[in-house]
C-alpha cells in the first residue's frame, strides 16, 4: 500500500481554517524562494541591493551618520556655488526679511505688549551675541536646518540691570552641541535617545550639551551639562514618527552632487586638451637633421636644431621626406543636456525649483513658471507652519511672556500671532482684483489678506489712517481710497454735485 504525501504547511492551514484555499496558490515555491506579491518586495538580482531593515528613525540616522551628512553638506555649501546657492534659496523663500508678529490678548490686539516684544525682537537685544535681530536669528536658524539638518537655541536669562526690554536673550547653536551619543535608560524610568532625555511617556525632559561646539578650538568645550528642555528649542523637519534629530536637506544629493561636481571638472580637462592643436614632425629617413652651430672655440649654442612649436601665421619648410601629424583632440558634446538633467535631480532633491537653484530662465514662460511657483509656496508654507513656526517662533514667543511676566508685565491670555513673508504676485493684474473681490464678499478680511502679503495689519493701517487724515487735511481725493470713491470711479464725497435726476416729460 503506499504511503500518502505528506500534506505541506499550507495545506495543513486549509485544513484548519488558518489560511482561505483561494489564498494558497498565490505562493509558488521556486528554487526554494517564496515569491512576493509585490515587485519591490521580491529577492532576485534587480533587488540584491537593496537595503532592507526594520529599523527606527533614530538606528538609522545614528551619530556616525548625523556627523557624516553634516560634514559633507557643509563641504559642499563651502565649495559647491550650487549647494550655496540652494541654501540661500531656502533661506531667502522660507524667511525673507523675516516672520513677523502680533500680540493678541482674548482676541483682540494687546498694542502695549505687542510694542514691548517690538523693541526686543526688532532689535538686536534678544540676540545673546548682540549682532542680530529676530529677522537675522531666523535666516541663520533656516541655514542651519537645511545644511545640518537641526538648529539649537537656548535661552539666555539676563539680570534687568542689562537694560533690555525684557531679561532674556536667544542663542543659535548648530546641532553639534547635542552629545548624541548618549543612550540609554534612565532612573526615572525614561531614556536618554542621541542626547535627548524623555520622560517615561515620551515627553522631552532635558539635552546633554556639550559647553561648547565640539570641534572648537576651546579647550573644556566636550563638557556635557544636562540643560532642561525648557530652555531648548530644538528645530528640525521630523520626516518619520519618533525621530528625534533631522538629516540634511542635502542627505538625498550628496552623492550625485559630488559627481556632477567631478563631471564638470573633467569636462574643463577635456576642453583644455581640445584646445592644445598639436603637431608632430617625423623625419624621412633621408633627412639629415643641420648640425648645431658652434662658437669659435667649439662649444655647441644653446639653439635648436628645428621649429619645435607652432605659433600663428608661421610657415616652415620640411626637408625631403618629412611629415606633419596632428593630434585629434576630444570632442565635448552632451555638456549642457546632462547639466540640466542633473541639476533638475538636485533641486527636486533640496525641495526647490530649478530656477531656484540655477538662476536659469531660459526655458521658463509664463505658465511653467507660475505651476512652479505655486507649487513652491505650497513647500514654505508647509515649512513654515508645521516646522518653523512651532519649533522656533513659537518657543521664542513664550519666552518672551515668561521674561515680560517675571518684570512685572501682565501676560494673561496673550499670544503670538505670526505672519510669514510677503510673496511676490505673478500676475498681478488678475491677483490683486481676485483679492478685493474676496474681502467685498466677506470670503476674506482685510486683516487677513494683508497678512498673506507679509506686512504687519497694525503698521498698515495705522499707516492708511495716517495717509487719509493727511489727504482729508489736504483736500485731496484719489481713486483709491474708497472712502470717496466708488469701485467704478464715482464720487461719494459729500460735498460733490448729486447727478441730475430724470424729469418726467
Amino acid at each position: 500500500m503506499a504511503t500518502p504525501p505528506k500534506r505541506g504547511f499550507f495545506d495543513r492551514m486549509m485544513r484548519r481554517g488558518l489560511v482561505p484555499a483561494q489564498d494558497a496558490p498565490r505562493q509558488i515555491v521556486r528554487r526554494g524562494r517564496v515569491r512576493a506579491e509585490y515587485d519591490g518586495a521580491s529577492v532576485g538580482r534587480r533587488t540584491t541591493s537593496w537595503r532592507r531593515d526594520g529599523r527606527d528613525a533614530n538606528s538609522e540616522l545614528n551619530t556616525r551618520v548625523m556627523l557624516a551628512l553634516r560634514g559633507m553638506a557643509r563641504d559642499l555649501v563651502r565649495n559647491n556655488p550650487f549647494a550655496a546657492r540652494g541654501v540661500s534659496g531656502i533661506a531667502n523663500n522660507m524667511i525673507g526679511t523675516g516672520i513677523t508678529f502680533q500680540i493678541y490678548r482674548n482676541g483682540k490686539i494687546d498694542q502695549p505688549l505687542t510694542d514691548l516684544a517690538r523693541r526686543h525682537f526688532d532689535t538686536t537685544a534678544c540676540d545673546a551675541s548682540g549682532r542680530h535681530d529676530f529677522y537675522g536669528l531666523q535666516v541663520q536658524a533656516a541655514r542651519t536646518i537645511a545644511v545640518s539638518g537641526a538648529v539649537v537655541t537656548r535661552r539666555r536669562w539676563r539680570r534687568g540691570s542689562d537694560g533690555l526690554p525684557v531679561p532674556f536673550q536667544m542663542q543659535v547653536l548648530e546641532p553639534d552641541y547635542i552629545n548624541t551619543q548618549l543612550t540609554g535608560p534612565l532612573p526615572n524610568g525614561g531614556w536618554r535617545i542621541q542626547g535627548i532625555e524623555m520622560s517615561p511617556i515620551g515627553q522631552r525632559t532635558g539635552y546633554q550639551m556639550y559647553s561648547g561646539h565640539p570641534g572648537s578650538l576651546i579647550p573644556g568645550s566636550l563638557d556635557t551639562t544636562l540643560i532642561p528642555a525648557s530652555e531648548i528649542s530644538h528645530c528640525y523637519r521630523s520626516l518619520r514618527p519618533e525621530d528625534q534629530h533631522g538629516e540634511s536637506w542635502f542627505a538625498p544629493v550628496i552623492v550625485r552632487m559630488k559627481d556632477f561636481g567631478e563631471y564638470e571638472d573633467a569636462q574643463l580637462v577635456r576642453q583644455k586638451i581640445a584646445s592644445c592643436f598639436t603637431g608632430f614632425r617625423t623625419p624621412g629617413e633621408s633627412a639629415d637633421l643641420p648640425e648645431p652651430t658652434t662658437d669659435s672655440n667649439g662649444n655647441p649654442l644653446d639653439e635648436e636644431p628645428y621649429i619645435a612649436a607652432f605659433e600663428p601665421g608661421i610657415i616652415e619648410t620640411l626637408a625631403p621626406g618629412e611629415t606633419i601629424t596632428f593630434g585629434e583632440p576630444p570632442s565635448v558634446d552632451g555638456y549642457a543636456d546632462y547639466s540640466r538633467v542633473s541639476l533638475q535631480a538636485i533641486a527636486a532633491g533640496l525641495g526647490v525649483p530649478y530656477e531656484v537653484l540655477t538662476n536659469d530662465l531660459t526655458k521658463v514662460n509664463f505658465s511653467s513658471g507660475r505651476l512652479g511657483w505655486l507649487e513652491f509656496q505650497r513647500s514654505l508654507a508647509t515649512w513654515q507652519w508645521t516646522m518653523f513656526i512651532p519649533q522656533f517662533c513659537e518657543p521664542a514667543g513664550q519666552w518672551f511672556l515668561q521674561a515680560a511676566a517675571m518684570s512685572g508685565v501682565d501676560v494673561t491670555g496673550a499670544t503670538f500671532h505670526w505672519t510669514p513673508p510677503r510673496r511676490e504676485m505673478i500676475d498681478p493684474a488678475t491677483e490683486v482684483p481676485a483679492i478685493r473681490d474676496a474681502i467685498r464678499a466677506g470670503l476674506q478680511t482685510p486683516s487677513g489678506a494683508v497678512r498673506e502679503r507679509g506686512d504687519d495689519p497694525d503698521k498698515f493701517f495705522a499707516e492708511w489712517a495716517a495717509d487719509a487724515q493727511r489727504f482729508d487735511a489736504l483736500g485731496l481725493i484719489f481713486d483709491s481710497d474708497p472712502r470717496k470713491v466708488t469701485q467704478v470711479g464715482n464720487s461719494l464725497h459729500p460735498g460733490a454735485t448729486p447727478p441730475p435726476e430724470d424729469k418726467e416729460p
